[in-house]
C-alpha cells in the first residue's frame, strides 16, 4: 500500500511541477509580449516626434529662405550678390528671377513637407511654367541644379526639365495635357 500511494504521490508533484512551469513559461511569455509592445509604442512616438521635427526645419528654412529673398528683392545692392544666372540680368529681371524662384521653391516645400504628391507637384509646376519669366529663370539656373545630382530636388529637376521640353514639343495650345505625370 505504502508503495502505490507514494507512485501517485510522485505523479501528482510532477504534474503539478509542470503545470508550475507551464504557467511560468505563459507568464514569461506574456511580459515579453508587453515589454515588446511598450517598446512599440515608444518608437512609433519617437518616429513620430522625428517626422515633426524634420517638418519643422524645413518649414524654419523656408521661413528663412524667403526672408533673405524677399530681402534681396527689395534691394537691388543685395540683390546682386544673388546674381547667379547664366546670363547678365538686368536689376528688374533679377527680381523677377528671385520670385520666380521664391514660387519654385515653394512648391518644392509643399512636396517635402507631403502636402503635395509627387503627381501634384507636377501639375502646379505645369501651370506655373507657362509663365516666360518662370521659364527664363529655369533656363539661366541649369548649372547650379546640375551641381545637386542624386538629390530628390535634383530628381524633381530633372522631372521639370522633361515636362519643359515636352511643352515645347507639344502642337497643341492646352498645355494642361501635356507630359505624363510621374508615378507615385
Amino acid at each position: 500500500m505504502a508503495t502505490r500511494k507514494f507512485g501517485k504521490r510522485g505523479l501528482d508533484v510532477a504534474a503539478v511541477a509542470g503545470l508550475g512551469m507551464a504557467v511560468g513559461v505563459l507568464a514569461t511569455a506574456a511580459a515579453q509580449r508587453h515589454t515588446l509592445e511598450s517598446l512599440r509604442v515608444r518608437l512609433e512616438r519617437l518616429e513620430q516626434q522625428a517626422h515633426a521635427q524634420r517638418h519643422a526645419n524645413l518649414a524654419s528654412q523656408q521661413r528663412q529662405h524667403w526672408e533673405l529673398l524677399s530681402k534681396a528683392i527689395d534691394d537691388p545692392g543685395l540683390a546682386e550678390v544673388l546674381d547667379i544666372f547664366e546670363v547678365p540680368a538686368s536689376p528688374a529681371k533679377r527680381r523677377q528671377y528671385l520670385y520666380a524662384n521664391a514660387l519654385y521653391t515653394n512648391l518644392l516645400f509643399y512636396y517635402r513637407i507631403g502636402n503635395l504628391t509627387k503627381d501634384e507637384f507636377f501639375k502646379r509646376v505645369r501651370g506655373t511654367f507657362q509663365n516666360p519669366i518662370v521659364r527664363e529663370y529655369w533656363y539661366a539656373t541649369a548649372q547650379q541644379r546640375a551641381s545637386i545630382a542624386d538629390t530628390e530636388e535634383a530628381e524633381l529637376g530633372l522631372m521639370v526639365d522633361d515636362l519643359l521640353r515636352q511643352l515645347e514639343e507639344a502642337d497643341t495650345d492646352e498645355w494642361w495635357v501635356v507630359g505624363e505625370p510621374p508615378a507615385e
